[in-house]
């Protein structure tokens, strides 16, 4: 997961740490704290290696499952700090944020721009903004502006997926509080404040187009009201087993490109059944941007979407039981690596050293 692996961090670093004083133009002649070793793995029946079988789910050469844990604990605990204050900032502007999630190529930018232009037709006095996500480039910002949407977009580099501080920046720019001057005079503060009350804005959609990638976005808040997994028919039915952590944290899963149905080998029935088998509660969709078919089953979900939104107490709430649960975790990964570490100490005081040689 890439909260350990380097990319997650602008700024920390990741990898174990090396302490001592010394610049590192020599060949080690010393030990370091932690071993520069890559972890192994039993194989299974078949010969395959699953390498996120541990408690972290993860495996980062030279670093413990419990360091691990506590990496990702730190890590995605500031992210969502900032998370918590996005979606106030976006409730308090009467914004409805939603986070699209796919793989390269599914189409996520034609059914945004197709979107954008239906939109126009249905309610024209929504308004309708978009945050852009891609390691390079702004071809995807300024196919929204072409529509006539703003749009911001965010360049990753090496990065794999957008985090919460990025987007406050890039919302804090896109919105501008273009009435935020006068506004910011009415309510006699600036906006680096906890949003504890509204603006009086009118509604309106935040779309945020994540970077394509399955992987690394699923477990990253950026202080949406949901996220929106898209899966074109082209990429296979089986994506939803392949990569469980995305369609996991999904409130929708957009099947795209239906148009394209009749010249792919996709079952979708059998994509819906694995998608439910990760996630239960998943609704689908079924559409083609490029045609407008299933349109309006999505501009029905997105007014829904804006009439209905949880919480914030029980979206804290969410938060406070998954960081408990996370910590919880590291204290019995710390627990469980003394105890193995145990029999190299003082086997004689090891009660499993003890059971197998009675």
């Amino acid at each position: 997961m890439c909260v350990v692996c380097g990319c997650a961090e602008t700024g920390a670093t990741t990898a174990h740490d090396h302490s001592h004083d010394h610049d590192h133009d020599h060949d080690h002649g010393h030990a370091h704290a932690q071993q520069h070793t890559a972890a192994t793995v039993t194989p299974d029946a078949k010969g395959d290696l699953h390498f996120g079988a541990g408690a972290a789910r993860v495996s980062v050469p030279g670093m413990s499952q419990a360091r691990a844990i506590k990496l990702e604990t730190d890590i995605l605990g500031e992210n969502n700090r900032i998370a918590r204050h996005n979606r106030q900032h976006f409730e308090g502007h009467g914004v409805t944020a939603l986070n699209l999630v796919s793989s390269p190529g599914s189409g996520k930018t034609t059914l945004l721009c197709a979107t954008i232009e239906a939109l126009k037709a249905r309610q024209p006095d929504l308004q309708v903004a978009v945050i852009e996500g891609d390691q390079q480039t702004s071809f995807d910002a300024d196919r929204i502006r072409a529509t006539g949407a703003p749009a911001v977009q965010i360049n990753t580099g090496k990065g794999c997926h957008l985090d919460a501080p990025m987007v406050a920046q890039a919302f804090a720019q896109l919105h501008a509080h273009a009435h935020a001057q006068p506004d910011a005079a009415a309510h006699g503060h600036a906006h680096s404040h906890t949003h504890g009350h509204t603006h009086g804005d009118t509604p309106s959609l935040l779309f945020i187009e994540n970077v394509g990638n399955l992987v690394c976005p699923a477990v990253w808040d950026l202080g949406e009201a949901a996220k929106v997994a898209i899966l074109s028919v082209t990429e296979g039915e089986d994506k939803p087993l392949k990569y469980p952590d995305m369609f996991a944290a999904s409130t929708l899963m957009v099947l795209n490109k239906m148009d394209l149905l009749a010249h792919v080998r996709f079952d979708v029935e059998r994509c819906i059944a694995l998608a439910r088998r990760v996630n239960p509660a998943i609704q689908v969709i079924q559409l083609s941007a490029t045609t407008g078919e299933g349109m309006d089953l999505w501009l029905d979900w997105l007014a829904a979407a804006m009439a209905t939104k949880p919480t914030q107490q029980a979206l804290q709430t969410q938060l406070q039981e998954a960081a408990v649960l996370q910590q919880r975790v590291a204290e019995l990964e710390a627990e469980v690596a003394r105890l193995r570490a145990q029999p190299e100490a003082n086997p004689a005081r090891n009660v499993f050293a003890h059971l197998h040689n009675a």
